[in-house]
């Protein structure tokens, strides 16, 4: 593929409000990841929780769209300078030539729960506030970013679990490559809720500590929530020094909740976003991993990593750090990988004590400044969908 300029990102995790903030926490190696206090849910461990959302409620003209997942998304799409940068792209090409791509698995599930309870209780009717296409449906999100922002292109929602946005990169390339829009938002939002605390509870994947992803002892996952975001353009505009270089999926089909064990689709995801970039497996100096803290993942992912790459390639979970953020992870490990590249970081896999042995790789256990020109960023999702980017130094 042709090479895409991010020429404008944003991102809030639970690190913190911006990119800023999150390459502080990175360099510091300090997690966000605390004790579970999410609402009544009591499913113990720990989880990545964005402070002040409660206090956060949108704006009177876009207060139709309010729920916890939009309102992260407008954090975001506050910080870090994205909608100064959108709106330099809406003069470039005009609203409508401009596409909104985004991922997300929970949209507005708490605003429905929420309604649930609140339902009247003769009637059993929801109450009047909920508004299930703006806050619940899953289209509320690229609906209300396109608001927010003033762009009338094509949108697009991609749920595919925890690949989701990471998948909507790849779908907003194509959009651009195939000259249907000149631009594109791509990214996502997912956001905490009961249904996902104690869905993942159910399925015995919630560690009873702070993930440790790829350590002998690893338990699980600890959940976290995140909004991220990035304008793809063709063309570099501004101080634009980060490229998506390339783009691979995969659909395995293996199972509903369960990794191929022996990873052949994660290494086509791989394969395939090396293809897209015109690069050879030495030509990555890091990857990023999925990295989850589950037994069966991290040992998926190891296999498909030693054998596309062999065991020495520089390698990190990011989870540590902001927990397993579902659908949004894909979009905030990517702008992590862009962090490491601008600061030639190659990040520590946080909780990482003991290497789990029968993993054929060695993640990397500190922080460690070296040259990073191109990272590879991996997102799995439940139904056998493989996500992976390349990217790198902007070309000059």
């Amino acid at each position: 593929m042709t090479p895409l300029f991010l020429t404008a990102t944003a991102l809030v995790t639970a690190l913190g409000r911006g990119l800023p903030a999150t390459l502080e926490a990175l360099r510091a190696e300090r997690s966000a990841l605390t004790p579970c206090d999410f609402d009544d849910v009591r499913v113990g461990g720990h989880i990545g929780r964005v402070a002040g959302l409660e206090a956060a409620p949108l704006p009177p003209g876009l207060a139709g769209y309010d729920c916890r997942n939009n309102r992260l998304a407008h954090l975001a799409l506050r910080g870090d300078g994205f909608a100064a940068g959108v709106a330099d792209a809406i003069a470039r090409y005009g609203a409508g030539r401009i596409a909104v791509v985004l991922g997300t698995s929970t949209s507005g599930i708490l605003s429905a729960e929420n309604a649930y309870r609140a339902r009247d209780p003769d009637t059993g009717l929801l109450p009047a506030w909920f508004s299930y296409n703006d806050s619940y449906d899953l289209f509320s999100l690229p609906r209300f970013v396109a608001a927010c922002l003033g762009v009338e292109g094509p949108m697009m929602t991609v749920s595919t679990a925890c690949a989701s946005s990471a998948q909507a990169c790849l779908d907003g390339a194509q959009l651009i490559e195939a000259g249907v829009v000149d631009a594109a938002i791509v990214g996502g939002t997912d956001s905490l809720c009961r249904l996902t605390l104690n869905g993942f509870n159910a399925l015995e994947l919630v560690s009873p500590e702070r993930c440790r992803p790829f350590d002998v002892s690893r338990t699980g996952i600890s959940i976290g929530e995140a909004a991220g975001f990035a304008l793809l353009e063709r063309a570099q505009h501004g101080p634009a020094d980060l490229a998506l270089l390339g783009v691979g999926a995969s659909s395995d089909g293996y199972h509903m909740s369960s990794p191929q064990p022996d990873g052949i689709g994660a290494a086509q995801a791989m394969r395939a976003a090396l293809h897209s970039a015109g690069l050879e497996p030495d030509d990555i100096d890091h990857v990023n991993l999925h990295g989850t803290g589950t037994r069966a993942n991290d040992l998926m992912e190891g296999i498909a990593m030693r054998g596309l790459f062999g065991g020495t390639m520089a390698c990190a979970s990011t989870k540590g750090w902001t927990g397993h953020c579902m659908g949004s992870s894909g979009i905030v490990e990517a702008l992590i990988s862009g962090l490491c590249i601008a600061g030639d970081l190659l990040p520590g896999c946080l909780g990482l004590g003991t290497p789990d042995p029968a993993i054929p790789i060695t993640p990397t256990r500190r922080n460690t400044q070296a040259p990073v020109a191109r990272v590879m960023s991996n997102s799995f999702g439940f139904g056998g969908v493989n996500v992976s980017l390349v990217l790198g130094r902007a070309p000059t």
